[in-house]
């Protein structure tokens, strides 16, 4: 069995996840992912098929849409 500490140091390493787990990751809707990637405005790459979005342009992309409060 796995304990949280592997689990945690698993999890800092990944490095990029697809669209779904980003999503889910953000706690946010599939559809609206998508429309941040076909704007342009959440970066991605493109492996094979495989379309992947790396966790520091996730982190950019929330960073980018951040509100302050009593917006």
């Amino acid at each position: 069995m796995t304990n949280t500490t592997e689990l945690l140091t698993q999890a800092a390493q990944i490095l990029a996840v697809s669209p779904n787990e980003a999503a889910r990751l953000c706690s946010i809707g599939r559809t609206t992912l998508y429309a941040a990637l076909s704007s342009g405005n959440l970066k991605s790459v493109k492996i094979g098929t495989r379309r992947l979005i790396t966790i520091d342009a996730l982190r950019a992309w929330l960073k980018q849409n951040e509100q302050t409060t009593g917006e």
